[in-house]
């Protein structure tokens, strides 16, 4: 299994397909493999690399805090032994702040960027739905954590939809079956790096492309956040998904596919 050391940890990822490297970046509590309906399209044009963040899946899980921008160095060190530049990046989530460091910290690495669901900064609502995650990772089985998360991601559209709606049963039942799951140390070194993310300032010097999505109802990181970041880095480009959550990218899974390899493959 590919595992490499970057940044003092053992930071584990994956390759799919062909052509121009793409590095995908995921979320808070998510293993890379989580990309797999986005990497099956775009993995026909691109160097899929998927990779897991400290805190999770088969990288290294240390005690935190850590931080997006520990995080995006540890990216760095991935591409850097990959020998790699030009690197288009998406990020969803925590991967999009991760992201967003990457750009400000490690610009001669990348290419563009897709964000997705990110923000330049958490208010007190923000930072206290991290700090209930870390609560309720701690007390709940693994389904019924499962199903806070669900919570927060999808939108009602989705929950009212039969066939989503089974989809999203069967997912909790999963949870409890995960050979892997991520430990409560990983979690909360997560959620520190998520609270304390503050690049407000640094964003405007970002001058690589960059495509911003976000959901319109999104109730985990809300549609004030997305715009924040699309307003503060030049000449970005903003989608947003009506009627969807945190999950747009999910809930639209066809058009968000066909929206992003376009993008890409232009940038």
């Amino acid at each position: 299994m590919p595992t490499v050391q970057s940044n003092g940890i053992n930071l584990y990822y994956e390759e799919r397909g062909s052509g121009d490297p793409l590095l995908l970046i995921m979320g808070i509590t998510a293993p890379g493999a989580v990309w797999e309906k986005h990497v099956a399209h775009w993995e026909k044009s691109f160097r899929c690399i998927l990779v897991d963040n400290r805190g999770v899946g088969l990288s290294d899980k240390p005690p935190g805090p850590y931080s997006s921008a520990q995080m995006a160095d540890d990216c760095a060190g991935l591409l850097q032994h990959l020998e790699l530049s030009d690197v288009r990046v998406v990020g969803v989530s925590m991967g999009s702040i991760i992201a967003q460091q990457l750009a400000i910290r490690h610009p001669e690495l990348l290419r563009s960027l897709v964000l997705m669901c990110p923000w330049a900064q958490c208010d007190r609502m923000a930072e206290t739905i991290f700090r209930h995650m870390v609560d309720c990772k701690a007390r709940l089985r693994p389904e019924e954590f499962s199903l806070y998360v669900q919570l927060l991601i999808f939108s009602k559209a989705t929950f009212d939809d039969k066939k989503a709606y089974q989809g999203l049963v069967e997912d909790r039942k999963n949870a409890a079956l995960e050979p892997n799951p991520q430990p409560l140390v990983g979690l909360e070194g997560q959620a520190e790096a998520c609270i304390h993310h503050q690049v407000v300032e640094q964003l405007p010097s970002i001058a690589l492309p960059t495509f911003v999505l976000g959901g319109e109802v999104d109730a985990f990181t809300p549609l004030w956040m997305t715009r924040e970041v699309a307003e503060a880095i030049p000449n970005s480009l903003l989608h947003i998904y009506p009627g969807s959550g945190h999950a747009f990218h999910w809930e639209n899974l066809e058009d968000f596919n066909q929206r992003v390899h376009q993008w890409l493959l232009d940038n």
